[in-house]
């Protein structure tokens, strides 16, 4: 006859694998917090410097574009680079979450700079221009990248990482919606009434560099980076890193949807006060549409329930369709002029977009794990890095793109626009972004990782279990 246990703690039940690994609430919020201040910071830069540039700083269109297409050039070197320098490192506060307490400052002051207009020369501007613009890029790598190399080391729960990630992103979303929507509200506000007030662009830039660097210290201090392997304790050679990369397909096809992906993304994003301005004769509707963007919550709340049903590939790719329908949507309202389509399109495109974006930091992780499930070696760092610099050069592409095509097209600051230069500005709208989405739902096809993830986690729980014993 079987003794019944008296021992409370003996009659515990066991955690499930379901709920191992599970991070607090409040890191979950804190770790989520990393996003919403790089995204009020750089989705401000992104939307709304090559306006800055171009009708405030006096800066030509073709000249902005070139000067995306040289800091591009330099992102080639510096995202690699950060995701090395975390690799190398090995503190007390973990590999990757002091880059938060190093460099947020520094980020938070160039992030000031490049909405600051000394009076210089035409040439002095530009190479003002350039230094602060490549200055801002390279610390954003410094600060960006971390929040996508820390998620394998928060938790080795995959369903776990889809709910950090969906909570970042979240945040990640709010932090673009809210900063897109109210900034030249704010500008008008600090510069008498005026959108290209040099005053107004320079105190809105302060007030949130100041905020960024005070919610990086939150994220700093409530963060831990839990899942210790064996090359989580020690720094490992950028030869031996590289080896992560060797035959990791999943890894290639991410990187690419991140550069393409963010290519449209930025050439619509960047041409919105332009096409509200000119195209619609309504610039006042451009904050309203941009601040669409929370519509896009909805869908990042829905990932890890879509994402568990249907998988993740499969939920990143419904995305992108819709996505894609969205922009062709767009095109029909552009052609009549009809401010309800284009905010219905705006809307199925930003629902699209939102199972997209909180999925790419999930899949990188993924990639993480497989590159060391296949070749032995987890190197979080140089496998994530190359997320902000795709991303990047992605960006800087799309900038590239706008400003030679307004620049082709004909496009005169704050002057009445030529039906050239109207067609140029809808070309950056519409077809670039569209084009964009429609590549990336190809390159999905390719990715199947989803099938073999439970045997890929399972492999690699047993390796980290003896590597930690013999440590």
């Amino acid at each position: 006859m079987k003794q019944t246990v008296s021992n409370g703690e003996a009659s515990k039940p066991k955690p499930t694998a379901a709920l191992k690994n599970m991070v607090p609430w409040n890191e979950r919020f804190s770790y989520s917090l990393s996003d919403f201040a790089c995204n009020l910071s750089f989705q401000m830069v992104g939307t709304y410097l090559m306006i800055f540039y171009t009708d405030t700083f006096g800066i030509s269109a073709a000249a902005v574009g070139t000067l995306f297409l040289v800091a591009r050039i330099v992102d080639a070197f510096d995202g690699p680079f950060w995701g090395i320098m975390i690799d190398h490192t090995h503190t007390k506060w973990g590999k990757s979450r002091p880059y938060w307490l190093w460099f947020s400052i520094p980020f938070a002051v160039f992030c000031v700079s490049v909405f600051t207009t000394p009076n210089l020369s035409l040439t002095g501007k530009l190479v003002w221009a350039y230094i602060t613009y490549i200055g801002v890029d390279v610390l954003y790598s410094a600060v960006n990248i971390p929040i996508t190399s820390i998620l394998p080391s928060l938790t080795s729960n995959p369903q776990e990482r889809v709910t950090l990630s969906t909570i970042r992103q979240f945040m990640g979303t709010a932090g673009a919606a809210i900063i897109t929507g109210i900034t030249l509200t704010m500008v008008a506000f600090f510069g008498g009434g005026s959108t290209t007030s040099a005053h107004g662009w320079f105190i809105w830039a302060l007030i949130v560099g100041i905020v960024v660097v005070l919610i990086f210290a939150v994220v700093f201090k409530n963060t831990k980076e839990r899942v210790q392997t064996k090359s989580s304790r020690q720094s490992i050679p950028i030869k031996e890193s590289l080896k992560a990369l060797k035959r990791n397909w999943p890894w290639a096809i991410i990187i690419f949807i991140n550069f393409i992906y963010w290519m449209g993304m930025q050439t619509r994003s960047q041409v919105t006060v332009y096409f509200f301005k000119y195209n619609m004769n309504n610039a006042g509707l451009a904050s309203f549409v941009l601040s669409l963007q929370f519509v896009s919550l909805l869908a990042v709340v829905l990932t890890p329930l879509t994402s568990k049903l249907i998988g993740k590939r499969n939920t990143m790719l419904a995305g992108m369709i819709m996505a894609v329908a969205g922009q062709l949507l767009l095109s029909v309202g552009a052609t009549h002029l009809s401010v309800t389509i284009i905010i219905i399109a705006t809307i199925i495109g930003y629902l699209g977009t939102g199972y997209v974006s909180g999925l790419i930091a999930v899949m990188l992780a993924d990639a993480v794990d497989y590159g060391e499930w296949k070749n032995g070696v987890r190197a979080e760092g140089i496998v994530t890095s190359f997320s902000s610099f795709s991303a990047k050069l992605g960006m800087g592409i799309g900038g590239v793109i706008t400003g030679w095509i307004l620049s082709v097209t004909g496009y005169v600051a704050n002057k009445t626009q030529s039906a050239a230069s109207l067609h140029g500005i809808e070309m950056n709208y519409i077809w670039v972004p569209l084009l964009g989405f429609a590549l990336s739902a190809i390159a999905l096809m390719f990715y199947h990782v989803d099938s073999i993830e439970k045997k890929m986690q399972t492999d690699l729980a047993a390796k980290h279990k003896k590597e930690n014993e013999e440590a």
